[in-house]
Parts: C-alpha cells; sequence; structure tokens
C-alpha cells in the first residue's frame, strides 16, 4: 500500500503534505505534487494534512490511473522538501471539477 496524489491537488497545491512527510516523498510538477509510491512509508501522515482532500490511499477503488501518474512524474519531476505559499487562486481551485484539462506536465521549483 502506498499514498497517491489526486485531481483535486491540481492548482491547489498547497504542499501541508510536504512539511509533514517524515521520508520527502513529495515531487513537485508545475501545478501539483505526487507522491514516489516506493519511497512513501504508508504512515498515512500526509492525508489529513491536506486541505484540498487530494490524497488517498492507493488501496482506494479507481486510483490505479493515479497510482501510475504519480509513480511517472515522481521520476521526472524534482523533490519538494519544504512547504512554500500555495497559488493565490488555490482556495478557489479547490474542489472544482475537470482538472485534468490544466494538468501541467512540466516540473515544479523542487527544492
Amino acid at each position: 500500500m502506498t499514498y497517491v496524489v489526486t485531481e483535486n491537488c491540481i492548482a491547489c497545491k498547497y504542499m501541508d503534505c510536504v512539511e509533514v512527510c517524515p521520508v520527502e516523498c513529495f515531487y513537485e510538477g508545475e501545478n501539483m505534487l505526487v507522491i514516489h509510491p516506493d519511497q512513501c512509508i504508508d504512515c498515512g501522515i500526509c492525508e489529513p494534512e491536506c486541505p484540498a482532500a487530494a490524497i488517498h490511499s492507493d488501496t482506494e477503488a479507481g486510483l490505479h490511473a493515479w497510482l501510475d501518474l504519480n509513480r511517472h512524474y515522481a521520476q521526472i519531476w524534482p523533490r519538494i522538501h519544504e512547504k512554500r505559499p500555495p497559488p493565490a487562486d488555490a482556495d478557489i481551485m479547490n474542489g472544482a471539477a475537470a482538472k485534468m484539462a490544466i494538468f501541467s506536465e512540466k516540473p515544479g521549483a523542487g527544492g
């Protein structure tokens, strides 16, 4: 079992999860974060910390595609160690529908 970041992180990217992760398994894209499933120790600390409720256990139904997306981008995006402020419109985007349409494959700043 591992945890995965799902669609609601897109354009929210609050980063509260980064601050509590004991193994630093988060990676940053331009407009979302992902978890490296091979580095996640399944502690679950990050899940309740996410203001967007975008982190879920990969054992939940229908999350296989999100596990694949997290694995793929964790291999090419930079690792993120420190929480930074979310985008200015994060609260507006939290809960918005069909956010995959604005998903960016570009890496974030990392750090």
